[in-house]
């Protein structure tokens, strides 16, 4: 139960708010309490000056006596004393607290304003002020007030219960609060959960797709892209296996076959080389599936080994034409190079010739008889940039974004003689990045494909670089 992420988020919240709350309800409580009492205190003291004020103009007998029947009608009591502390009268009885206050207040240190001389409401039954009675200058007697505490206990009785209703009420709002909050914040993420549980067995139709612009609703929106890449993916391994499988099957089957021609007895010479120059190109096909296989599988491990040395790239192309011209010339395409003279880099000569192959290659099977591909070399900046057009049949927009990536094929059912299995352009990807360069594609349908392959320099000490 404690191990719900909405469990845990509401109880830190509740626990924080409910903090602050206690905090201002203790704050606003001791305030409403101390002004009543100041209050209760001043009005106290105001009453008692009041009767000193008449007292100083009629310090008499029959002003006493008023004074004393006044008070006695109301809530408070009052002592009206000499200089000397002797009781001249009192409105009631007095209790041995009133007399312990008269006993030991000290006159002098009573300023002729009056002074609160006991004010522990919360321990003494009591409060008491004392405003002296001053005539000509000279202190007369004293004018002492007393209130039970007994009204200032109902009223900080009546606050408590005032404040525990209010707290109960703002208790059960915070409750109410805190679960909707921790709600709202933690569905998304039960939801993202449960989306990454059908990811894990498999189920790629996930959606979370919102349009929320918080980090919630990029981590949703990231994770229905993850779906719909992942989904893609299995998709293009299902067809990469399958191409697989049959790429592999046809080449064993035209060897076994003609294989199998070749042991019987009484084939003619011609016929013989005939089959065995068959075997020997669909050997060469499948030697060279596999070493697409091996390649990748050494790019998966971080064991694909780039061996920088000096490389003049106009020489480097040369010997890249002379390879495939042969090809281009079968399928009656013209193929031209153009390099800006003096260009030298740091590469690794075999795994770049292997990466313009790759693409030549697939432009060539891509491209129609008459039809012409170039390949341009420059220096812009501080990269050399390759640039190799064709003028084929493009590659639909669609596309565009996933030919470089492992396994994909833009033709679902392209055949041996003009496809591929789709590992050389992948291959040609890991090895540029590897180069710490980076390769493009445009491609228009009916119009052709510019492949741009961006390339650094390198440094003379950088040796050998292992990528993957």
């Amino acid at each position: 139960m404690f191990n719900k992420l909405s469990l845990k988020i509401g109880l830190l919240f509740f626990a924080f708010i409910l903090l602050i709350e206690a905090l201002l309800f203790t704050a606003l409580y001791v305030t409403l309490v101390n002004e009543r009492v100041d209050e209760v205190m001043a009005s106290l003291l105001a009453r008692g000056e009041t009767h000193s004020e008449v007292l100083a103009d009629h310090f008499e007998p029959t002003t006493l006596e008023h004074v004393g029947m006044m008070e006695a009608a109301s809530s408070y009591i009052v002592v009206i004393t000499d200089e000397a502390g002797r009781i001249l009268i009192n409105s009631d009885p007095l209790e041995p607290e009133m007399v312990d206050v008269l006993q030991h207040t000290d006159f002098e240190e009573v300023p002729a304003s009056g002074k609160v001389v006991e004010e522990k409401w919360d321990d003494k039954r009591y409060i008491a002020a004392d405003s002296p009675i001053t005539i000509d200058g000279e202190h007369a007697g004293h004018v002492f007030m007393f209130s039970g505490t007994a009204a200032i206990e109902r009223m900080v009785g009546n606050l408590q219960k005032q404040f525990l209703a209010a707290g109960a009420i703002a208790v059960l709002l915070t409750v109410g609060t805190v679960l909707m909050l921790s709600r709202f914040i933690t569905l998304p993420l039960i939801r993202m959960k449960e989306a990454a549980e059908q990811l894990s067995i498999g189920n790629t139709g996930v959606d979370l797709s919102t349009d929320r612009n918080d980090e919630l609703g990029e981590l949703a929106n990231a994770i229905t892209k993850l779906s719909v890449d992942l989904d893609r993916l299995k998709n293009a391994r299902n067809e990469f296996l399958a191409s697989i499988s049959h790429e592999l099957r046809t080449p064993l089957t035209y060897i076994k076959g003609y294989a199998d021609i070749l042991s019987r007895p009484g084939i003619p010479q011609k016929e013989r080389e005939e089959y065995i120059a068959i075997i020997r190109e669909e050997s060469a096909q499948l030697a060279a599936l596999i070493g697409n296989l091996f390649e990748l599988a050494k790019l998966d491990l971080h064991q694909f080994e780039i061996r920088r040395q000096d490389v003049a790239i106009d020489e480097l192309l040369e010997s890249v034409a002379a390879l495939v011209k042969p090809a281009f010339r079968e399928g009656r395409i013209s193929l031209s190079v153009a390099c800006e003279p003096g260009l030298r880099a740091f590469w690794d000569p075999d795994r770049i010739q292997q990466v313009l192959l790759n693409i030549l290659d697939n432009a060539r099977k891509h491209s129609a008889a008459g039809s012409r591909v170039s390949v341009d070399c420059r220096q812009e900046g501080d990269e050399i940039v390759i640039r190799i057009s064709d003028e084929g049949e493009g590659i639909p927009s669609e596309s565009v974004p996933y030919v470089f990536e492992r396994l994909y094929r833009a033709e679902k059912s392209r055949s041996r003689e003009n496809g591929g299995s789709g590992l050389g352009l992948a291959i040609a990807k890991e090895i540029v990045e590897s180069h710490g360069g980076r390769i493009d594609l445009k491609s228009e349908q009916g119009k052709g494909t510019d492949v741009i392959v961006r390339l650094e320099r390198g440094e003379s000490d950088a040796q050998s670089i292992v990528g993957g």
